[in-house]
């Protein structure tokens, strides 16, 4: 299975975890876990990656940390939430994406019609 290069997707990785926090806080591992799923596998984030974006977006105030402790037998879980600036920072990512795909679609379409020419 062909999965998607961390240098294509760069700049949409904090979109992706602002997104799955729009709903919830969630942790590290859970919000790694849903990505993969979500993209069925083909985009599998890096830990690396994925606590660059945390540090980042805490920086720019778009999320904030908090810990917590389901019960006594697990160990403090630092979890991320979304914060008023992180909503209108998701918004701006989302409208910057449209006109992205708007821009690099004119670029693909020879592509598409070189496949279309192969499957005759």
């Amino acid at each position: 299975m062909t999965q998607i290069s961390s240098d294509v997707i760069r700049g949409y990785t904090d979109t992706m975890i602002l997104f799955l926090l729009l709903e919830n806080p969630s942790y590290g591992y859970e919000l790694s876990k849903q990505i993969r799923e979500l993209t069925l596998e083909k985009y599998i984030i890096k830990e690396t990656t994925l606590y660059s974006a945390f540090s980042r977006m805490q920086k720019n105030g778009y999320i904030e940390a908090f810990s917590y402790e389901a019960d006594e037998s697990r160990k403090r879980r630092t979890y991320y939430r979304i914060t008023e600036a992180g909503k209108n920072y998701y918004q701006e990512k989302c409208r910057e994406w449209t006109l992205t795909k708007e821009v690099v679609e004119h670029f693909i379409k020879y592509s598409d019609l070189a496949e279309q020419e192969d499957t005759r």
